[in-house]
């Protein structure tokens, strides 16, 4: 007997297919780029958060795959583009 809203065991298999490296001078549909330089990198297992300073003193922080931090390069003191594309932007007031 289940009892109702007990969790089922669930067999999943996923394949992953590496695709190739774009490249530097690829194209982007995204309007936002943001040049700036990583003033930190922080990896917490398969994530890191890379805080961004933008060339106007602005503060931006991303959330990235530590695999993308490796393969990126990204490092304290590395200038890079940080590109936002949102489907969604939610505004708050009180």
């Amino acid at each position: 007997m289940t009892t109702p809203g007990a969790s089922k065991n669930v067999s999943l298999t996923v394949k992953l297919t590496p695709q190739p490296a774009l490249p530097r001078s690829m194209s982007l549909s995204a309007r936002n780029r943001l040049s700036g330089t990583v003033q930190s990198v922080e990896t917490d297992g398969l994530m890191a958060e890379v805080v961004i300073e933008l060339d106007g003193g602005q503060v931006v922080t991303a959330v990235i795959t530590a695999g993308s931090v490796e393969r990126l390069g990204v490092e304290e003191g590395k200038e890079l583009d940080a590109v936002i594309k949102a489907t969604e932007v939610m505004v708050e007031v009180d």
